[in-house]
């Protein structure tokens, strides 16, 4: 069951890959694409469902490009 996702700011990030060594869960990544500065952007790949909304990433990145969003099971 997911717990939590983040969000990345394609246009914000630069690429520097800080949020990408700072994930414990390595669900983080660089997109093969570019965005519209021509850097290769941080995406999450969690089919998994592994993110526990840590915030390890929001806190590494320079360029607040990553919102981390926990869900709440209600019931």
């Amino acid at each position: 069951m997911k717990r939590a996702y983040i969000q990345i700011d394609s246009e914000r990030c630069k690429g520097c890959g800080l949020c990408i060594n700072a994930c414990p869960q390595k669900i983080i990544r660089f997109s093969p694409q570019f965005n519209t500065k021509g850097y290769h952007y941080a995406q999450q790949n969690d089919p998994d469902g592994k993110c526990t909304g840590c915030g390890f990433c929001y806190m590494m990145c320079p360029d607040t490009c990553i919102t981390v969003y926990k869900l709440v099971q209600v019931g």
